[in-house]
């Protein structure tokens, strides 16, 4: 199936890419390797705040770093173009603002992998890390990087 199609198919818009709140650039291409800078989690445009295990759960964790996976798709079209050039979702790095004693940072990311899968399908299925962070920048939730793989 068409990326557009299932977006659509999954009342998903695509967001402009975000202008780069410090000193980077909000990707890379390198070869056929598309790395797409850390999103930071964003609720009705302003940065999601908060600490898993204090003051959100995993399931709030999950939508932030599914938001965060449509501002990322949204940086990759901006990127490459077109969606379907994308032959692999390769890697996926997350950090989670956690409180000492949360453990589920696997699961709130699982917000953000489960969206890739459901897009791409098996070019979905990727490596990664989640990570515990004692803060994040701007105060976010969860930051999320990526990198893909697309045709020349």
């Amino acid at each position: 199936m068409d990326v557009y199609d299932k977006l659509k198919q999954l009342g998903i818009e695509l967001p402009p890419v975000a202008v780069p709140a410090a000193a980077y650039v909000p990707f890379v291409i390198s070869g056929n390797l598309v790395f797409l800078s850390g999103h930071i989690a964003r609720r009705s445009g302003r940065v999601w705040t908060g600490r898993l295990g204090d003051d959100m759960d995993t399931p709030v964790g999950q939508d932030a770093a599914r938001a965060i996976a449509i501002d990322l798709l949204g940086t990759l079209h901006a990127a490459v173009g077109d969606l379907n050039r994308v032959q692999r979702i390769v890697k996926v790095t997350s950090l989670v603002h956690s409180a000492p004693s949360f453990t589920e940072q696997h699961l709130v990311t699982n917000g953000c992998s489960e969206l890739l899968a459901s897009v791409f399908g098996d070019k979905g299925a990727h490596a990664r890390s989640a990570f515990g962070t004692a803060q994040l920048p701007l105060g976010a939730c969860v930051e999320i990087e990526l990198i893909a793989q697309v045709a020349a």
